[in-house]
């Protein structure tokens, strides 16, 4: 099945692109290690790791875990409101999208293709910043953990649910994130895989499942898209 699905990843269009977010359309670093270290000065704590950016990319209750060491709820719980307090304000105004990536992203809606979000990210600092930015009109949906009740549990889950209710054919769709969670996320789903490399996330091709592709540049995402020479 995977074999069939890459096939046709590799020689028609795409009706469909699902996109990660953080590290992948935007560059929120700066603005979310910002917040986390707001929300351990507020609660008077020192983190039990180094505030950086290899920690971007998973839900905001395990990073925090992760950087408290703890499994404490009500600590997590306190930190998770000094951070989302930091960041749903001023925090979140910082976020740049990378380079050519509006660009790209028009160009793959003249050319008919439907595009969403499945991020990992809180819904309500997601719609933020895709109004922040001006994508309000790009696209046709945008998905996160916490958009359900009780949230979901996991990118991959989020993506079967976005599959089934947004009627997404896999057999015309690609996923294109920036983590190794993204590409097994993918895969989950039968889904193909594109590795954006130009973010923080996945640099190292060694790391990569051998049937991923890769793009460096956001032109260059839009050139494989859309089967450019």
């Amino acid at each position: 099945m995977r074999g069939f699905l890459y096939f046709c990843f590799l020689s028609m269009l795409p009706t469909h692109v699902v996109f990660d977010l953080d590290g992948t359309l935007i560059d929120s670093a700066g603005a979310i290690l910002a917040s986390y270290r707001a929300a351990f000065a507020a609660c008077g704590l020192t983190p039990a790791r180094s505030i950086a950016p290899d920690i971007i990319g998973p839900p905001l209750g395990e990073t925090l875990r992760l950087l408290a060491g703890s499994e404490d709820s009500a600590l997590i719980i306190r930190l998770a409101d000094a951070f989302r307090q930091s960041y749903d304000t001023d925090g979140l105004l910082e976020t740049r999208a990378y380079p050519g990536i509006g660009d790209m992203l028009r160009a793959l809606r003249a050319a008919g293709i439907k595009l969403s979000i499945a991020t990992n990210k809180r819904i309500h600092p997601t719609r933020l910043i895709v109004e922040h930015i001006g994508w309000v009109d790009i696209f046709d949906s945008v998905y996160a953990l916490d958009l359900f009740t009780p949230p979901l549990p996991d990118k991959a889950t989020m993506l079967g649910r976005m599959l089934v209710e947004q009627g997404i054919d896999v057999r015309r769709a690609i996923y294109v994130g920036d983590r190794i969670e993204d590409g097994q996320a993918a895969e989950a789903n039968a889904l193909p895989f594109i590795a954006a490399t130009w973010g923080y996330g996945i640099s190292d091709a060694e790391v990569m499942e051998a049937r991923w592709r890769k793009a460096s540049t956001p032109s260059g995402l839009k050139r494989m898209l859309l089967r450019e020479k």
